[in-house]
């Protein structure tokens, strides 16, 4: 495992991220969210890089609906 780049569970990945772990569960449920590894039926984990790339890529200049 790369140090550089841990393993979170859902509740820290929610903490890392300021979502909800449930806001977390809805975005993998709908596969919008950011990557995550399954080892077990019961088991969620994500790499802190894939949480990065998420939320890099939720970056905005301007609310999407803005219209002059």
């Amino acid at each position: 495992m790369d140090h550089d780049d841990p393993l979170l569970t859902p509740r820290e990945a929610a903490e890392y991220t300021r979502l909800t772990r449930e806001s977390l569960a809805q975005l993998r449920f709908r596969g919008v969210g950011p990557r995550f590894l399954k080892p077990t039926p019961r088991v969620v984990l994500y790499r802190r890089s894939a949480l990065d790339a998420f939320l890099a890529a939720s970056e905005r200049r301007i609310t999407e609906g803005y219209r002059q």
